[in-house]
């Protein structure tokens, strides 16, 4: 089995990035807000308990799985120790060797992150993200709050590629993956 961990800020691209790596590779797409939305909707607030348990459930029962493998999407705050805990522990429910484990960072400046904040695809899919005022603002204190991009030579994993995607599209992007892991 696969995991690859696409990581980068607000609408820098993971969902897009991971639904066109999924149509051209086997691994199924797990994106941070399939648990995220559902939640919101059914407890009218933000509930990371909850949310966290549902991935749980998801984690355990895919890794038992025959899949060829899982790309998950999330936000990982590089300046939070709890982050860097969360991935060792998705890591250790699916009990991976690191050489099936990828860790793709994609990258886009804020001007551009902010353009693809309201794309019809991301709110589609992120019915949270529908209040673009809302959304814009979280977006710019969340870059105030945290970082949300490696520095260079930060994440040592042995499968680590790090994308620029601010002039690239999603299909391009995927390819690039794909191509660069033999995916």
């Amino acid at each position: 089995m696969k995991l690859v961990l696409l990581i980068g800020n607000s609408a820098v691209g993971k969902m897009s990035v991971g639904q066109e790596l999924a149509k051209i590779t086997n691994l199924r797409l797990f994106h941070n807000h399939m648990m995220i939305e559902p939640v919101l909707e059914i407890f009218g607030q933000w509930r990371p308990d909850i949310t966290q348990r549902l991935r749980q459930v998801i984690f355990e029962e895919f890794a038992k799985s025959e899949n060829y493998g899982m790309i998950f999407t999330f936000m990982w705050a590089f300046d939070v120790q709890e982050d860097w805990d969360y991935v060792d522990w998705i890591k250790g429910i699916f009990g991976l060797p690191e050489e099936d484990v990828y860790y793709v960072e994609l990258i886009a400046p804020q001007e551009v992150r902010l353009q693809r904040n309201a794309t019809e695809n991301r709110l589609k899919h992120k019915t949270s993200k529908r209040n673009i005022e809302d959304s814009n603002s979280r977006l710019i204190r969340d870059d105030q709050n945290h970082r949300w991009e490696s520095c260079p030579g930060e994440i040592t994993h042995p499968n680590y590629l790090r994308l620029e995607n601010a002039e690239i599209p999603a299909e391009e992007a995927a390819r690039i993956i794909k191509e660069h892991f033999a995916l």
